[in-house]
């Protein structure tokens, strides 16, 4: 296809045409020119294929498919690799199945544990979730494939999400909900974006000229295309202004006429629709070029990466010494998800799966008794049931209590209200603990809920929502077939009121106001010194994990661009390191496995500002490492740091700013378990905007003069010798400290003689003329 010769044939009312959708999954074709459609399809846990004349969030009509654990769950692994096979896998199948395009990943933070479509995203930490989601990108694109990253932005709920507007400052835009898209769009530079239903600040997502081309498109360099979410688009022509391409679904050519229509009457240029049309084109000739005829694939290995992703993402939150079970041991497997499994979320995510195996289906040959302890459709206690699981547990050396959120307590399309698991299964666990003390929780669901018998269990194994092979990777896990090693990648906090959104979410019928700022999950609590349930990073193994030997060395940049290693090494707790905003940093450690079973641990780097002159978080992620280690094996990890590892979004510059000071790079366990140290010092070597205008006081330029003694000279003038004088006094104190808070124009206040206009403009000529 050549889209340069296309554009110079299509009339005006074909490339209107093409700016919105034939049907619910397809673009428009121009068969005249040979323009074909192609197909798009949601995911983006498994591919949801779905006839184009059943309802978008049912599953009639979706093609039999692998249904993966949810980023909820995947992102617990940590595992940027993991994530990159599951793209692969699911651009396999998207070939197979002559879908061009899948409609994932999501990436919006988990601003509130009570988003109902928490499940769908991978984290409260942008740094993670924008590592994972590249992975998960690069995999799918590997296969000539397309991904639609969601939702572009501050999506972050289900109430009103249609008309809400997220009212945020921009440095929160930037640390939290943008930081993730932006790497992203660096690392694997998406086919396609999609902005969500949502406004914010006021202005829809589809409709902000910031959002679509100043930040994505001019700071990030997106070249890709950008397509609103179902049914987000309001004003058609205003939104192809902004950045928006294509509209989906079809506006049954309501939205086509008024494209044609603004072009006609000026509103709209020419160039810029052309513009739109060149992306979507080039979109179809990415499908039709890379597309595979015949592909296929095979189901049964999928569902095996399945089940091996929910064993690497599944987190041991406790473990007294009842974990791995014995598999001669007699177990009772107690509540209905053991049979019946809840693996995956409600709504346009939903899987029409080809099998599931529940961990009853993986228990044969175990010993094993099972009773449905509850009624997953009603949160009932039914008295004969809870008879029939305490008997059960009671004649048990262990019980296996699977509990979890049903269908109905978070999905996408509504909120939760709380955080807590149905009744009937609180006082189910609580019964049997009082039959059966060796008794250990399996948790299914999407999001942190309360636990009131924590205290009391043995054994938690949170597992979220595994996907269709859920049952085996619980089995696996539970009786050391496989050693537990995910993180969780979110807070679990002790009471709903704890945490930093509570008084904000959802907010008013129009507004929902992101008062808590950059301090969501882990960096409010940590700053608040507030205890938790279970912390961000954290999460047990069947073996132990001893870190040490922490190495910091700074590579230089040469003038090519290429990095050298800088000499001299410094080790934790010696030398202070020193470097530049321009340098990296390397930073490396030896793990050790001090257990007697092979086991993989997840090493965390977070940053710490020592010196900072706004308020920032007590520390933040910015390197990961998921490492495999046999008993006694010890390993080096290997992180690299730049300047933005160390920086905050500084408004008054627009720009990432690393200021010069000490930082501290902590390597933990978790956010809450720091076990290595070391310093870095930090120079700031650009130079330092400066903004000149009515509010700029005097105190805000004197450091930037080269010879502040000729300001000193000319005010002396206008507010008298006390102003400016050097003495130990009162009066001269208090008339310095004001002099430094003082604006210019306030110098015709102060002065005893008139102070005109070209007076302040020579003053002001005069500062800019001493800047250094």
């Amino acid at each position: 296809m050549d889209v340069k010769k296309l554009l110079s044939e299509l009339t005006l009312e074909e490339k209107a045409g093409l700016c919105s959708g034939a049907d619910f999954w397809h673009t428009k074709a121009v068969e005249r020119l040979g323009i074909p459609q192609v197909m798009v399809s949601d995911g983006p846990h498994g591919l949801r294929k779905q006839d184009i004349k059943e309802d978008h969030l049912g599953l009639g009509g979706s093609v039999k498919a692998v249904c993966f654990p949810a980023a909820s769950a995947l992102a617990c692994s940590f595992d940027r690799d993991l994530l990159y096979q599951l793209g692969t896998a699911l651009g396999d199948e998207c070939q197979a199945e002559e879908v061009s395009t899948i409609l994932g990943p999501a990436v919006n933070m988990k601003r509130s544990p009570l988003c109902g479509r928490n499940f769908e995203y991978f984290s409260e930490d942008p740094y993670l979730a924008g590592e994972l989601a590249a992975g998960y990108v690069n995999g799918v694109q590997s296969k000539n494939i397309g991904t639609s990253v969601k939702h572009f932005a501050a999506n972050n709920q289900e109430t009103r999400r249609l008309s809400i507007s997220a009212e945020v400052d921009e440095r929160t835009l930037r640390e939290i909900y943008l930081a993730a898209f932006e790497t992203i769009v660096k690392k694997a530079q998406p086919w396609t974006m999609m902005c969500s239903y949502n406004l914010i600040n006021g202005t829809y997502s589809c409709e902000n000229d910031w959002l679509l081309t100043k930040v994505l498109r001019e700071e990030w360099g997106f070249d890709g295309l950008v397509v609103t979410d179902w049914g987000a688009m309001n004003d058609r022509v205003k939104a192809l202004q902004s950045g928006l391409d294509l509209e989906m679904p079809s506006s049954h050519g309501v939205t086509d006429k008024e494209i044609a229509a603004a072009v006609l009457d000026g509103r709209l240029s020419m160039e810029a629709l052309d513009k739109a049309v060149a992306r979507i084109l080039e979109l179809v000739k990415k499908s039709v070029e890379g597309k595979r005829y015949g592909a296929s694939y095979d189901k049964e290995e999928h569902h095996a990466l399945a089940r091996r992703m929910a064993e690497e993402g599944a987190v041991l939150l406790k473990n007294e010494s009842i974990l791995p079970l014995k598999e001669d041991s007699k177990v009772a497997f107690i509540g209905e998800f053991a049979s019946a499994p809840r693996y995956q979320g409600g709504g346009s995510s939903h899987i029409n799966s080809f099998k599931v195996t529940s961990a009853l289906d993986a228990s044969k040959g175990l010993h094993i008794t099972y009773a449905k302890g509850y009624d997953t459709l009603k949160d009932e206690l039914d008295e004969d049931r809870l008879e029939e699981a305490i008997s059960h547990a009671k004649e048990a050396e262990a019980a296996v209590v699977f509990a979890g959120l049903p269908d109905a307590y978070e999905s996408e399309g509504y909120d939760r209200t709380h955080l807590n698991l149905p009744a009937c299964q609180n006082t189910l666990i609580e019964e049997i603990l009082k039959v059966q003390p060796n008794t250990v929780v399996v948790l299914y669901n999407g999001s942190p809920v309360l636990m009131p018998w924590a205290d009391k269990v043995k054994g938690i194994l949170e597992v979220y929502l595994g996907g269709q092979a859920v049952g085996e990777a619980t089995v696996h896990l539970l009786y050391g077939k496989a050693n537990p090693s995910g993180k969780l990648a979110e807070t679990f906090p002790l009471r709903l009121q704890d945490n930093p959104s509570y008084y904000n979410f959802p907010g008013t019928s129009r507004t929902v106001s992101y008062m808590e700022g950059i301090f969501i999950g882990y960096r409010y609590y940590d700053a608040k010194e507030m205890e938790v349930l279970y912390p961000f990073g954290y999460g047990l193994s069947y073996t132990t994990f001893t870190y040490r030997n922490l190495k910091m060395q700074v590579l230089k940049a040469e003038a090519g661009g290429e990095n050298i290693r800088a000499e001299g090494e410094h080790t934790s707790g010696t030398n202070l390191v020193h470097m530049t905003d321009a340098d990296q940093l390397q930073v490396t450690v030896m793990v050790k496995n001090t257990g007697s079973c092979f086991g993989k641990e997840i090493v965390q780097l977070y940053v710490q500002d020592k010196e900072a002159s706004v308020i920032r978080p007590l520390k933040e992620l910015k390197g990961f490492e998921k490492v495999a280690l046999e008993p006694g094996e010890e390993k080096e990890v290997t992180f690299t740091l730049d300047s933005r590892s160390f920086a905050f979004y500084s408004t008054e510059r627009s720009d990432w700013y690393a200021e010069s000071g000490e930082y501290q790079i902590l390597i933990g366990k978790s956010s809450r378990n720091i076990v290595l140290s070391g310093t870095v010092h930090m120079e700031y070597t650009k130079p330092e905007p400066f903004h000149f205008d009515d509010r700029t006081t005097l105190g805000d330029v004197l450091p930037l003069m080269k010879d502040p003694s000729v300001l000193f000279d000319r005010i002396k003038g206008a507010l008298g010798a006390a102003a400016t004088e050097e003495s130990d006094t009162a009066e001269a104190k208090m008339m310095a400290e004001m002099v430094k808070t003082m604006p210019l124009h306030s110098l015709r206040s102060f002065s005893p003689t008139p102070v005109s206009a070209e007076d302040l403009e020579n003053l002001k000529q005069l500062i800019l003329s001493q800047l250094k």
